[in-house]
């Protein structure tokens, strides 16, 4: 019975007020010009991934809520739509979830996705990232995108992420970047 009255205050609250109100940042974003944390997470293929082993490229970190949701998804197809355009341009697109790496593994199978998503199960690398959000107590990456230069340092922060548009910005911005 709690739990109904909890979910019921639950709906009437994001009624009321919408999602905003409940999304909570745990941290500050990096800032532009700041190193990239590192991390080591594993993939898909339960491999682990370096940010060091791309040293000398340039990566778009995308940080995104869950594998198989709508704007997820949406997101995740103009990525590998895109994938020729970044191989061309000699950036790798990263994605980052905290569902596990099993997750990634039948999201990519069933979505045809052949870039590489990591599990940070633990979430120590979405929080180091300022992308760790609480939604009524539940732990998930915020969708946020970080273009990390081949030295390691951040070069431009996506807060506000449109999955529809969003891998179009990103090439624009590599345009510049890569001038």
């Amino acid at each position: 019975m709690t739990q109904r009255i909890a979910i019921a205050v639950f709906c009437l609250v994001v009624l009321v007020f919408g999602v905003r109100p409940l999304l909570v940042h745990a941290a500050t974003l990096p800032a532009v010009g700041s190193i990239a944390p590192e991390f080591t997470l594993p993939s898909q293929e339960g491999t682990p991934v370096s940010l060091k082993d791309y040293r000398g490229k340039w990566v778009v970190l995308y940080f995104y809520p869950k594998d198989f949701t709508g704007g997820c998804t949406i997101e995740a197809h103009n990525f590998q739509r895109d994938q020729a355009q970044y191989v061309q341009k000699g950036v790798v697109v990263l994605g980052v979830s905290v569902d596990d790496a099993d997750s990634h593994k039948k999201f990519c199978t069933k979505e045809g996705l052949t870039f590489k998503l990591l599990a940070d199960t633990d979430k120590k690398v979405t929080e180091a990232y300022g992308s760790l959000t609480n939604m009524a107590l539940v732990k998930f990456a915020a969708r946020h995108t970080f273009i990390i230069t081949p030295e390691g340092k951040i070069a431009k922060v996506y807060e506000d992420v449109n999955p529809n548009k969003h891998s179009e910005e990103v090439l624009a911005a590599l345009a510049e970047l890569q001038k």
